[in-house]
C-alpha cells in the first residue's frame, strides 16, 4: 500500500478492510480507487468488495492466494491494444477465465492549478497512448505512471499546477482535484475489455452465446500456423482473436493467445480443438464465459 500516494493510502486502506472481512466477495483489480478497473469491476460485478492492488501480479495473486473470489484485469483496447500482458501472467498462475466485461473510456484531465498552467500530464501509459494526439495538440508532455486514479492521487500530492493527470471523472472528487478537461480521447470508439479471473471454472456450461479462449504453440515447421487453424475455418468457428508472442526472447515457435466463440461441447468447437492439438506442441484452454459483446 505505501506504494500508492499518499491522498490514495486511506482509501485503499478503508477498501482491503472492507474485503478482508467478507474475501469471497473481493474483486481484485489493478490501480487506485477511482481507476477505470475499479469502474470496471463496480459495473461488472456490482455486489463484489473492489480491491485495489499495486500491479497486474499483485491482482492475480490476491486471487490465487484467497484474499479475492475473483479479479478483473484489462486485456485489451480498441485504440491502443494490448493491455496487460495476460500471456504470461494468465496461464502461469493456473487462474481461469470466467466473464468479460467492456468499458467504454473517456478520460478527464485533472490538476490543481488551470488548464493554460499544466505542461504534463501523467498517467498509465494506455491512458497516455489514448490521447497522444490530444495532448501533442496542446504541448503537454506525457509522464508515464502506474494507473490513472494512482496518477492523480500523486498530482494531489504533489501540488504542482504544472503537473495534471489522465483518469476517470471520478477520480477529481477523490482527490479534490479541478477538472480542466473533460471527454478526452483520440477516437469515440475508444473501449477497453476487461476479463474476470478465478480460481475455478464455471462448473455449468454457459447458456446463451459463448467465448472461449486459449493459448497454444505451433511446431517449428512450415505452414504449421495454416495447418493449426484449419480445423476451425472448416468446423464453421469463428476465431475473433489471434495474437503472437514469443517467451524468453527465444526467436523460436511463436505461442498464440486466440479468442473463440463456442464452448468445448460443441461438436464444431471440439472438431476444431482435436486439428489444434495435432498439430500444436500444446494447448491450453483458458477458460469459457458468456459472449458480452458481438464481435464484428
Amino acid at each position: 500500500m505505501q506504494s500508492y500516494a499518499a491522498p490514495a493510502r486511506a482509501l485503499v486502506a478503508r477498501m482491503t478492510e472492507a474485503a478482508r472481512a467478507a474475501p469471497e466477495r473481493a474483486v481484485a483489480y489493478q490501480g487506485a480507487p477511482g481507476a477505470n478497473s475499479h469502474v470496471a469491476a463496480n459495473q461488472a460485478l456490482p455486489d463484489g468488495l473492489p480491491l485495489p492492488c499495486f500491479s497486474f501480479a499483485d491482482a492475480v495473486e490476491a486471487v490465487l492466494s484467497g484474499a479475492a473470489g475473483c479479479g478483473i484485469i484489462p486485456i485489451e483496447n480498441s485504440l491502443h491494444g494490448r493491455v496487460a500482458d495476460m500471456h504470461f501472467l494468465l496461464p502461469e498462475s493456473g487462474l481461469v477465465i470466467v466473464g468479460e466485461h467492456f468499458l467504454p473510456i473517456r478520460h478527464t484531465l485533472m490538476g490543481v492549478g488551470r488548464l493554460e498552467q499544466v505542461t504534463q500530464a501523467t498517467s498509465h501509459e494506455q491512458a497516455l497512448g489514448q490521447c497522444r494526439r490530444w495532448l501533442a495538440d496542446r504541448g503537454i508532455a506525457p509522464v508515464a505512471y502506474a494507473d490513472t486514479a494512482g496518477a492523480a492521487a500523486l498530482v494531489a500530492e504533489t501540488g504542482d499546477p504544472g503537473l495534471a493527470a489522465l483518469a476517470p471523472p471520478g477520480a477529481a472528487g477523490l482527490y479534490g482535484l479541478n477538472v480542466l478537461a473533460s471527454d478526452i480521447a483520440d477516437a469515440a470508439h475508444n473501449t477497453t475489455r476487461f476479463v474476470i479471473l478465478a480460481r475455478e471454472a464455471r462448473r455449468e456450461r454457459v447458456e446463451g452465446p459463448a467465448m472461449t479462449s486459449l493459448v497454444f504453440e505451433v511446431k517449428n515447421v512450415p505452414a504449421a500456423l495454416f495447418k493449426a487453424l484449419g480445423g476451425f475455418a472448416t468446423n464453421g468457428v469463428n476465431m475473433t482473436k489471434l495474437e503472437s508472442y514469443q517467451r524468453d526472447a527465444s526467436f523460436t515457435a511463436s505461442e498464440f493467445f486466440a479468442d473463440i466463440e463456442g464452448q468445448p461441447g460443441d461438436v464444431a468447437v471440439d472438431r476444431a480443438l482435436d486439428e489444434l492439438r495435432y498439430h500444436s506442441k500444446w494447448v491450453r484452454l483458458l477458460g469459457s464465459y458468456p459472449r458480452a459483446r458481438e464481435r464484428g
